[in-house]
Formats: structure tokens, C-alpha cells, sequence
């Protein structure tokens, strides 16, 4: 392998000749050899570029910076966002908690990839732009890490969690008005209660989900407030006046998206309360999405020992060892999702309590663990949908089976015979393995016209 000298403040470093990061890229590559391939995700990379190109209009409209350089930095931030450079950002999570070594390795990349761009020689030739001076120009570490983050958050949130979520919701409510008319078996603490219809049951899984997704949504007004223009410790030093507005403008315009400069950038640096609470609503989705899985696979259970009410998709065999097995694997793997997002949440929590003073020096650590809820609960979401809930069915001859065979439909005779003569019945129909039909009449209570008249299944929905 060729190497170039790259330099910084603290001297040279040698570098691949074939990359274009520099000396403090290479110093962090050598000084954090932690989780070699937990690499800082590229969502955070693009929410570099989209900030940094900018970051170089704000600058030349302001008068500090000037259109030719303009115009090579947001070249090179293009080529960033078409993936074509994917190769140049290989440091990892475990760094320094302000993320400037990710900060630096972009500015780097920006300012030898445009050298190369103008046909000069990296290292050997002038600098045509520099990565501290120019690519940095009006930010620090401090202001533009936590704006990639809140750049990549809100862009995964808004454009694939939202989305899946609501393809979701919108099968489910489907299914809802599909089974209105269907009545089965109710079951509360994990017993058989009074009767509801399946149409009934899955709407209030498509309610917890409209519920959760209004509570996301109502966090991205918070979460598209971005830090740039507070740089060091948030008081805007070394900005050119109206820098901030200018450049959360040119960001809006450049994502498709409503971000704006934070009201407050001492807050934005010094803590990340914007994640913590996105991320508590994501958690919130986990919560619903990990209760309607457990209860589709258990109403799926059987399909000759369970409950078996519904049918779900057979997607793929279910055992090494036992031929013809069909397993609920997508409620599984959803379910699993729930779990690492409830995890990544307790993470992203500790890490919020991590804001010293004027910076939070966790960022990387919530960024990730963020970026992969987002991304997990979307994917997961869209599996769901399309691989189970889909194809649910009813099973007709057993949910009336064991509609007919319940005990808790003793609970219509309330109001005609009182609860303690209903009890008696239901107690006693139990003991005895015999309908509750048979031990109303004979227990004199009621006439077969009367048991006949009152006790509907789906009267009582």
C-alpha cells in the first residue's frame, strides 16, 4: 500500500495514498480500535454534507467565502450523498463523545476530494480549499454533530418510520371493518370473558398505532431545530451576523424538510432532549407494536393444540426436526425489534444525562442507537404488514366453537337472574363439563325460551 504525509497541529501522519481523509481522520482510525465494525452509520455522513454544502452557501451569501469555493464543496457534498464516496468515512462509534473526529474526517474528505476535483495533487500542491478554514468556516464539532444528527434523525423518521408505521395501521383497520361482524371469545388476565367481535379487537390494535404515531410526530417540531451557528459552546462565536437563520434556511431547502436554527443553542449543544424525546415516542411504538404481535401469534397458536382463531401466512417451514411446522416468525422478529428498541432507548437516556456543562458528550452513542430504532421499527413494520397481517383470517369453526363453549356468556343472565344464580351456573357447568344451557334449565333458574332469548353471543358485542 502507497501513503502519503498528511499534517495537522500535532505534526504527520502517514495516510493511504488512495483515500482522500487526512491526519486527523488517520489519528483516530490508530487511537480508537473499539468495535472495528460499528462505523459511524452513513445516515450522519449525509447529514454532514447536506449541512456543510450549507454551511458554504450560508457563508458566500454572507460575504466570507467565496462562489468558486462554494460551489467545490457542495460538488463534493453532492457526490457524498449519491454514495459515491461511502468508502472515505471509516471511523467508528467509539470516539470522542462530540463526534469531532467525524466532523473532521468530512471536512477532509470535502477539501482533498475538491483539490483533486481542480486537478491538483493532494499534499503536494496549495491547498485550493482547506478543510478547518474553509469547509468549517462559521461551525466547530460542537454545533455541526448534533445538526447531522438531528439532519439524519428527522429525515429516517419522517421519511421510512412514519410511513411503514402507517402501512400498518392502515391493514389493520382494514382487517377491522373486514371482521366487524365476526364474534368470538374475549379474554382478559389470559381467561375467557364476555364476547367482542375480531373486527372489534384488531381496531384497538390500529388505535394504539394512530396513537404512537401521533406522538412521534408531535416530537419532529423539536427535533427539526438544528444547532448549526452555535458553534463552540453556543454563543455563534466566529459566525458572520444572521448566519444561523441563513443556514438552517439553505438546509430546509436542500432536505425537503422544515428545519430551523434552534431558539436556544446552549440547550443544543448542551443537551440533546430533542432525541430523548423522539426516541421515547419510537419507544412508545415498540410498546404497542411488541402487544399486538404476542397477541396475533397467540390467537394464531395451535394449529390443533391452541387457540387458533386466525390464520396467518405460511411464509417458510418452522423445524429441523418436525416435518410440516409453521412458526408466527414475523411476530418473532418484530417482537425482537421491540426489544433492541427498548434497549436503545434506556442507552439513549443514559446518554442524555451526559450533557456537561455547555456539551453533551455522548452524541455519537444516541445518534446510533437512534438511527437504528428508527430504521429497525420501519423495516420491522413493513415485514409485519406484508408477511402476516396481510393474510390474516379467520377460522370460523373454531372461533365459534369456542364462543359456544364459553362459560363467560353467563354473564348476559346478570340482569335477569343476579350475579350470584349466574356464578352458580358457571360454576357448575365447569364441574360438571356440561353446558351452561343445561345447568340453567336445571337448576330451575330459567326456561329453555328464556336461555334461548337472552344469552346471543352477538347480542352482546
Amino acid at each position: 500500500m502507497k501513503f502519503r504525509t498528511e499534517k495537522d497541529t500535532m505534526g504527520e501522519v502517514l495516510v493511504p495514498a488512495d483515500k482522500y481523509w487526512g491526519a486527523q481522520t488517520e489519528r483516530s482510525r490508530n487511537n480508537f480500535k473499539i468495535g472495528p465494525t460499528a462505523s459511524m452509520p452513513l445516515a450522519i455522513i449525509r447529514g454532514f454534507a447536506y449541512l456543510k454544502k450549507a454551511a458554504a452557501y450560508a457563508n458566500c451569501d454572507l460575504g466570507v467565502l467565496s462562489i468558486e469555493k462554494r460551489d467545490a464543496i457542495a460538488q463534493v457534498c453532492e457526490e457524498i450523498l449519491e454514495g459515491t464516496l461511502d468508502d472515505q468515512f471509516p471511523l467508528v462509534i467509539w470516539q470522542t463523545g462530540s463526534g469531532t473526529q467525524s466532523n473532521m474526517n468530512v471536512n477532509e474528505v470535502i477539501a482533498n476530494r475538491a483539490q483533486v476535483l481542480k486537478g491538483l495533487t493532494i499534499g503536494e500542491s496549495e491547498p485550493f480549499i482547506k478543510a478547518n478554514d474553509d469547509v468549517n468556516k462559521s461551525q466547530s464539532s460542537n454545533d455541526t454533530f448534533p445538526t447531522a444528527m438531528h439532519i439524519a434523525g428527522y429525515k429516517i423518521v419522517a421519511e421510512s418510520t412514519i410511513p411503514a408505521v402507517e402501512k400498518l395501521r392502515d391493514t389493520l383497520l382494514e382487517k377491522a371493518t373486514a371482521f366487524k361482524s365476526v364474534v368470538k371469545i374475549g379474554r382478559t388476565h389470559l381467561m375467557d370473558a364476555t364476547p367482542l367481535t375480531l373486527g372489534q379487537e384488531i381496531s384497538g390494535y390500529a388505535a394504539q398505532l394512530t396513537f404512537g404515531l401521533k406522538a412521534v410526530k408531535n416530537t419532529l417540531a423539536h427535533l427539526s431545530e438544528i444547532a448549526l451557528g452555535g458553534t463552540a459552546v453556543g454563543t455563534g462565536l466566529n459566525t458572520p451576523e444572521g448566519y444561523d437563520v441563513k443556514v438552517a434556511q439553505y438546509i430546509a431547502e436542500f432536505t425537503g424538510h422544515p428545519f430551523i436554527t434552534a431558539e436556544n443553542k446552549f440547550e443544543a449543544l448542551a443537551a440533546h432532549d430533542a432525541i430523548v424525546e423522539t426516541h421515547g415516542a419510537l419507544k412508545q411504538l415498540a410498546v404497542s407494536l411488541n402487544k399486538i404481535a404476542n397477541d396475533i401469534r397467540m390467537l394464531a397458536s395451535g394449529p390443533r393444540s391452541g387457540i387458533g382463531e386466525i390464520l396467518i401466512p405460511e411464509n417458510e417451514p418452522g423445524s429441523s426436526i418436525m416435518p410440516g411446522k409453521v412458526n408466527p416468525t414475523q411476530c418473532e422478529a418484530l417482537t425482537m425489534v421491540c426489544a433492541q428498541v427498548i434497549g436503545n432507548d434506556v442507552a439513549i437516556a443514559v446518554g442524555g444525562m451526559q450533557g456537561h456543562y455547555e456539551l453533551n458528550v455522548f452524541k455519537p452513542l444516541m445518534a446510533v442507537n437512534f438511527l437504528q430504532s428508527a430504521q429497525l421499527l420501519g423495516d420491522a413494520c413493513i415485514s409485519f404488514n406484508e408477511h402476516c397481517v396481510q393474510g390474516i383470517e379467520p377460522n370460523y369453526t373454531r372461533i365459534e366453537e369456542l364462543v359456544n363453549n364459553s362459560l363467560m356468556l353467563v354473564t348476559a343472565l346478570n340482569t335477569k337472574i343476579g350475579y350470584y344464580k349466574s356464578a352458580e351456573i358457571a360454576q357448575t357447568a365447569h364441574k360438571n363439563g356440561t353446558t351452561l344451557r343445561e345447568e340453567a334449565i336445571r337448576l330451575g333458574y330459567v326456561t329453555p325460551e328464556d336461555f334461548d332469548s337472552w344469552v346471543k353471543p352477538e347480542d352482546m358485542v
